[in-house]
């Protein structure tokens, strides 16, 4: 088990000092604000969906190597999904980190499943789940404010 932690340390440690997909999305049709007021993380997530597909994706932001991480990993795991295809992940991702959802109980969420042991650390859900309810607000086209993790698990 310590050999998959410190694997799972990397992966994140990885995409947090190179994230994929970090920058704005030219031609985005979706574009929506996020924050943690708790810790300070803030992103954007840019999305281009056409035909009900999600064709791209792309963030800027800051925050800690959990929220990096997570943003940087979402992008590349909603690229070629529908619509439908992406709430769904959205759902068992968040079930996996809040501990919903064990992550031998979950579909396979590939190298999502880093983000297991998240759910012993109740401060780091909402940095990990920042990313991904920016991008869910997104996905239902809600602009405006700014998505927050308040109110969220």
């Amino acid at each position: 088990m310590t050999d998959l932690r410190e694997l799972y340390q990397e992966v994140i440690i990885d995409h947090s000092k190179r994230p994929r997909n970090f920058g704005e999305l030219p031609g985005a049709n979706r574009k929506v604000d996020g924050q943690n007021p708790l810790c300070g993380d803030k992103t954007t997530i840019y999305l281009k969906i056409e035909n009900g597909v999600v064709q791209d994706a792309h963030f800027v932001g800051a925050g800690c190597s959990i929220s990096m991480a997570s943003a940087s990993m979402m992008t590349e795991a909603i690229k070629g999904k529908t619509v439908t295809e992406a709430e769904e992940l959205f759902h068992h991702f968040h079930a996996l980190i809040t501990g919903e959802e064990r992550d031998d109980d979950a579909p396979d969420l590939g190298k999502l499943a880093v983000f297991s042991g998240v759910c012993e650390y109740p401060v780091r859900v909402k940095c990990a789940a920042l990313a991904w309810h920016t991008f869910k607000a997104a996905l239902s086209q809600q602009g405006g404010e700014p998505v927050t993790t308040e109110g969220s698990r």
